[in-house]
């Protein structure tokens, strides 16, 4: 989890999500600033009501009345909006898309959509991705992929297309060029040159 749920248990002046405040959420509406804060527990960041990131579902907001209450249940400032005021440090930043990205690593995760979920531009992430971790965020998916698949090659009987489906690569052929550049194998010849070597 990207917090913890006793966190936000123990915090006081959790709010209630009223439509007045969803709807103040939905339509960016700086007049509510400074009145309440929400939080996304599918990302653990919290926003102003008026930032401009795609709104979340309903269903993951916790609100509160201050960016302090916010903080101490282990929430994270939004990039865009910065509700405290001050700007989430990169790495921190960069840590809340690659923790998404292991959990996700399966989807469909384009740039704009990782842009979205932690609250800044796609320029911008994958510039500041690349700074922190020298690799960019296609490349750090893909390299989730591989690994993920590495392990799914020796654990189970699953054929190399139901792998390549498991991990988010449903076309057999990208999936078997890509696996080969980054590992040297097709990934029938490493589930066999592991095997074998296991013996």
């Amino acid at each position: 989890m990207l917090f913890r749920q006793e966190d936000v248990d123990n915090t006081l002046n959790v709010e209630i999500l009223t439509n007045e405040k969803w709807q103040a959420i939905i339509n960016n509406d700086a007049s509510y600033d400074g009145q309440f804060f929400y939080a996304v527990k599918t990302t653990g960041i919290f926003c102003r009501p008026s930032c401009k990131s795609r709104p979340p579902k309903k269903e993951n907001i916790y609100l509160f009345e201050t960016a302090e209450q916010a903080l101490s249940a282990k929430f994270r400032p939004c990039k865009r909006c910065k509700p405290t005021g001050q700007r989430l440090p990169d790495d921190e930043w960069i840590a809340v898309v690659t923790e998404y990205i292991d959990k996700n690593y399966m989807e469909n995760l384009p740039l704009n959509m990782l842009a979205d979920i932690s609250h800044g531009s796609p320029y911008h992430l994958h510039r500041t991705f690349k700074r922190v971790t020298g690799i960019t965020p296609v490349e750090y998916i893909q390299l989730q992929r591989i690994e993920q698949a590495k392990k799914q090659l020796l654990s189970s009987e699953k054929s190399i297309v139901e792998v390549g489906l498991c991990v988010g690569l449903a076309n057999t052929s990208y999936f078997i060029t890509l696996f080969k550049k980054k590992t040297g194998y097709t990934p029938a010849g490493y589930r066999q040159f592991q095997l074998q070597n296991k013996e």
